[in-house]
């Protein structure tokens, strides 16, 4: 019996293995398929609930081997489970677009859409027509059928490509080993750093100390080893994933995916790719996004070249340093830092033992929601690192699942997400509660030390909880509108609000604690770390608006003459960049964000996001960081309703007024005294 075929509520880890995924994917692609038939063959009129509410919950099993399979191929994935995806990925596409492209199921929905009288329906049935009519009538569904099989091939093609893209960086990276044997090339590095990059070597049965392109081990080499011919080669290493002219080579797949995605956008009757995006996103058309993103660029771009300038003269007055390269960024930022706010990375992290912040985030959930965690080992695991845990209300009521899984493996692709394993829906008078999992790549333990995080480490389990909050506490009755399933732009709300709870006193009284004398972290190293968060926020801020500006660049004009990829980078770059170029190395090449993930068009919308969180948070800082009455707010107008109403209705009802961009220039310490005083 294939497990996966069988009725499951938790994912049946132990059950699965790799052969069962086609078969299951083959059957239940075909159940699908029935469910469709039994919709469009009905001989009664199309209403509401025999055609948009069926075809709402048709195919759940369907999302639910996608969702384990998937999942796995992010955290857990071999080259056996890569090569099941190469196979299913355009059974996938083809099957979503026998449904977008049916001609009899598309048509019972224009009646509903059509000829429905909206004041029966509540605001998120009303949303959920809006979308299915959207679904199909933005993606083909009256194209021509010369047009429509074009469209099923361009999916097709895709669907393999960014599948292909995301293999070539993993192997790039699990390919990169800096092997040293001499302490001197050591020299600046963390005790911790020096005992995981031991470690490390030691497990591949080699001596000294190994380094490799995973967070946990470039980012403290970058930031610390003195070392700086080999930070510009570790440097380099990173910087030129995918971009080697080899077989891992990505520069014809980010010119294939870019194109493809043009003449798709082209064909359903849209200038770009973005577009067709933006249409259905809070910031509606690329004008506006480049409008927004030439705003932020004008207040951010003189602090940033003051900032630079200044990090500049350090380096040259510390080292000599003739010319500032990428590689001496990190390294020269945290001295600077050091020097002028007296805080070190090193000496905060034993006040944040991961176990520690985990409670924390935690326990700030529980003080703004009323959520209780409790760690549970009767939930099967897809690796034994996993950490998987049942949150309750306060009435002991099950809320959802959680998984946590916060290590680098070989088998598991960079960064940090939330992702989920089952969606929260009402049906039948029961609300399924879904099953949620955070993601990350922190610091191992070692034999001596707790898994300790840096700061930033520390924002981003904050950063991706504030996603798993969105999932976790979703109340909707369509799944397709459940917890994180918003316009692009909105959701990095959540998760970016979040990240302030981990600057502020009340909270980090609640974590962070030394893990070898339980002291609570001093005030004076909480007020650093708050003076220190403006720290080269000009810099940071223009780095952001370089990437949303690239990804602009690729889907927001015709790509169809663009033949070298790093030209075409360069020139998009333009305006944004600080550091001389490195002709070595590529962003494109590597950048899953866009190529891979779901970010194309929209990257701006971690920037559009700041503006919502930094808003958003100004209310609970008036009130109370810990306010019940604004939480309960955010909880009931924000985090529970999904995409079930338009996210600035949304927005509104939970701030009283639309966000204020002055308020994330104000934060970032971006406004000038002029701006301050308008």
């Amino acid at each position: 019996m294939n497990p996966l075929l069988t009725p499951f509520d938790t994912a049946p880890f132990s059950k699965i293995k790799n052969e069962h995924f086609k078969p299951a994917f083959v059957q239940a692609m075909k159940d699908a398929r029935a469910e469709i038939d039994t919709i469009t063959q009905n001989t009664a009129s199309p209403t509401y609930e025999n055609t948009i509410e069926a075809l709402e919950f048709s195919g759940q099993q369907l999302d639910r081997i996608s969702s384990v399979f998937f999942n796995l191929n992010s955290a857990e994935t071999n080259s056996e489970i890569q090569q099941i995806a190469q196979e299913v990925s355009p059974l996938l596409s083809e099957f979503s677009n026998d449904i977008t492209l049916n001609e009899t199921l598309f048509n019972r929905i224009k009646v509903v859409y059509e000829e429905i009288e909206r004041e029966t329906l509540t605001p998120e049935q009303e949303t959920l027509l809006d979308k299915k009519y959207k679904s199909f009538s933005r993606n083909g569904a009256n194209l021509s059928d010369d047009k429509k099989n074009r469209l099923r091939e361009i999916d097709a093609s895709l669907a393999q490509l960014k599948l292909k893209f995301g293999e070539n960086i993993l192997a790039e990276t699990n390919l990169f080993e800096m092997l040293l044997t001499d302490e001197k090339e050591v020299d600046g590095l963390p005790d911790g750093a020096k005992e995981a990059a031991m470690q490390l070597a030691k497990s591949k049965e080699k001596d000294g100390w190994m380094f490799t392109l995973d967070y946990p081990s470039y980012v403290p080499f970058m930031k610390y080893a003195k070392n700086r011919e080999l930070r510009k080669k570790m440097s380099l290493a990173f910087g030129s994933k995918g971009f080697h002219k080899n077989e891992l080579d990505n520069q014809e797949n980010v010119l294939q995916i870019a194109k493809l995605r043009h003449e798709r956008a082209q064909l359903l009757g849209y200038d770009t790719h973005a577009h067709f995006v933006l249409e259905e996103r809070m910031a509606e058309t690329p004008d506006k996004v480049l409008s927004f993103l030439r705003e932020l660029l004008d207040k951010a771009k003189p602090a940033a070249h003051r900032e630079f300038q200044e990090l500049e003269n350090f380096a040259k007055k510390t080292d000599g340093i003739a010319q500032l390269e990428k590689w001496d960024g990190a390294y020269y930022s945290e001295k600077l830092k050091q020097q002028l706010f007296k805080l070190d990375d090193e000496k905060l992290k034993p006040y944040f033992q991961l176990e520690n912040v985990i409670d924390g985030v935690f326990r700030v959930a529980e003080k703004l929601f009323g959520l209780r965690f409790k760690e549970v080992d009767h939930i099967e695991k897809y690796h034994t690192e996993v950490k998987t845990y049942e949150i309750s209300d306060n009435t002991g009521s099950l809320v959802a699942i959680f998984y946590a899984d916060f290590h680098p493996r070989a088998g598991k692709r960079g960064g940090a997400w939330m992702t989920s394993f089952k969606s929260q829906y009402m049906k039948d008078g029961i609300n399924v509660r879904p099953h949620i999992s955070n993601v990350c790549n922190f610091t191992k333990p070692t034999a001596s030390k707790p898994s300790l995080l840096t700061f930033n480490e520390v924002t981003t389990l904050f950063h991706e909880f504030g996603h798993g909050l969105h999932g976790i506490l979703a109340n909707t009755t369509y799944p397709s509108l459940s917890g994180t399933s918003v316009y692009w732009d909105f959701v990095e709300l959540p998760s970016q609000v979040m990240e302030n709870w981990c600057y502020e006193k009340e909270a980090l009284e609640l974590f962070a604690t030394h893990y070898k004398t339980g002291e609570v972290i001093p005030m004076e190293l909480v007020a650093k770390i708050k003076a220190s968060s403006t720290f080269q926020e000009g810099m940071a801020t223009l780095r952001q608006l370089s990437f949303s500006f690239l990804d602009m660049a690729w889907h927001g004009t015709d790509p169809s003459n663009i033949t070298d990829v790093k030209a075409y980078e360069q020139k998009a770059f333009e305006g944004t960049s600080l550091f001389p170029d490195t002709p070595e190395t590529c962003m494109s090449t590597a950048f899953a964000h866009i190529f891979q993930g779901g970010y194309a068009s929209g990257y701006y919308s971690y920037k559009w996001a700041e503006v919502l969180d930094a808003d958003a948070f100004a209310y609970f800082k008036e009130q109370g960081i810990f306010n019940k009455e604004v939480a309960t707010k955010f909880k009931e107008h924000v985090l529970s309703k999904g995409g079930t109403e338009n996210p600035m209705v949304l927005y509104k009802r939970f701030r009283g007024a639309e966000p204020k961009v002055e308020a994330l220039l104000e934060r970032a310490g971006l406004l000038s005294d002029l701006d301050k005083s308008a």
